[in-house]
Parts: C-alpha cells; sequence; structure tokens
C-alpha cells in the first residue's frame, strides 16, 4: 500500500507543483476558477509549486521503502499535508466558487489522505 501511495502522489503531486511553476494563472484559473494578476500572487503560487513539487520528488524517492522510519515520516507529512489541503480547499469552495478541478483536487486528497492512514496503520502492525 506504502509504494502505491507514494507512486500516485510522486506523480500527481510532481505534475501540479510543475503546472504551478510554469502557469500559475492557468492552474488558479482552472483549480479556484478566478484569476492572479499580482506579482505576489504569482510569487506565492510558483513558491507554492516548489513545495509541491519537492513532495512529489521525495514521494517518488521513497516509493519502493516501506519499512523504514524515514518512509513513515513521509506518510505523516503527506498526511498533514493531505488533510490541510483538503481543509483549505474545502473552504475556499463553500465560501467562494466550486469548480470541477476543485471538487477533483477534494477527491484526490480525501484518497491520499486516507491510503495515508491505511499505510500508517499497517506499518505501526509491523513494528
Amino acid at each position: 500500500m506504502t509504494s502505491k501511495i507514494f507512486t500516485v502522489t510522486a506523480i500527481v503531486e510532481s505534475l501540479t507543483g510543475l503546472a504551478l511553476l510554469a502557469a500559475p494563472a492557468l492552474v488558479t484559473r482552472i483549480l479556484l476558477g478566478t484569476d492572479i494578476t499580482m506579482p505576489v500572487e504569482f510569487t506565492l503560487a510558483r513558491v507554492a509549486g516548489s513545495g509541491i513539487l519537492a513532495l512529489g520528488v521525495a514521494c517518488w524517492l521513497a516509493r519502493n521503502d516501506q519499512e523504514s522510519r524515514a518512509a513513515m515520516a513521509l506518510l505523516s507529512g503527506m498526511l498533514v499535508y493531505n488533510i490541510s489541503t483538503l481543509v483549505t480547499l474545502a473552504y475556499f469552495g463553500i465560501v467562494s466558487e466550486t469548480t470541477v478541478a476543485l471538487i477533483a483536487a477534494l477527491i484526490a486528497h480525501f484518497f491520499l489522505a486516507a491510503g495515508c492512514i491505511l499505510s500508517l496503520r499497517n506499518f505501526n502492525r509491523m513494528n
């Protein structure tokens, strides 16, 4: 299970991070249904993209590591990331505009969080 979660997360988050780095206005328009126009918004979107890409790379490099403390630490960090992203995007959807892409992102982060929880439960059973 851990290998699958790391692999799926690596692909999804790396692509998202690269998209935010390359075309933050387009990603924001598709995901949130709003435009960004100010330099600070572009900067923050690209910094977020860098962080998301880093998570994707870390998951890719850990995809075959299922039993170490480092894998457990990465799973724990990814759980925090997925839950906080889920809550943040859900809040945006409630107070602002909901797009199809936003709903897809909510579903993806819900299932990634659930996968992290299941993997952490399996990890704790092994140790």
